[in-house]
């Protein structure tokens, strides 16, 4: 079979990728969650009026951070991830499932080898390359300084 032949072969049994669902779905899940944080913070707010904003934005991202480490530790942040796609890994909750799911992985390799061992194995990545470009950022910013004038 030659490249061509293979190319069309493969065109032809590739199932097709429903993208008016997927989008639809991922914006579902994605609204949703944010609709949550926004309700957990108005919850707040008047449970709590004397709170500045940035103390409720706070404890609103702690909450959330904190459900969806319970939703995967029970498995249902999965579920959710495999019908939202995308939708599910806005930044705050995907970062809580990034670092729980390891851990959860390699729990039986005991607490300290393989629960924290692992717990920032996707995570970590993520962190260094985001703490190295906003040094590199902030160092351009230092010697150009009128390239990030506001």
């Amino acid at each position: 079979m030659k490249n061509k032949e293979y190319l069309k072969t493969v065109k032809k049994e590739m199932p097709k990728t429903k993208h008016l669902r997927t989008m639809l779905r991922a914006f579902l899940v994605g609204g949703l969650i944010c609709c949550v944080g926004q309700g957990i913070s108005d919850i707040l707010k008047a449970i709590f009026p004397a709170m500045t904003e940035e103390v409720v934005a706070q404890f609103t991202i702690i909450t959330i951070i904190t459900i969806t480490g319970i939703l995967t530790g029970l498995g249902v942040y999965d579920e959710i991830g495999n019908f939202g796609g995308a939708g599910s890994i806005i930044p705050i909750t995907g970062f809580a499932n990034s670092i729980v799911s390891p851990a959860i992985e390699h729990k039986r390799e005991g607490y300290i080898f393989g629960l924290c061992a692992n717990m920032f194995s996707i995570a970590g990545p993520v962190i260094v390359f985001g703490i190295t470009a906003s040094i590199i950022v902030g160092l351009i910013a230092l010697i150009f300084p009128g390239w990030f004038a506001k």
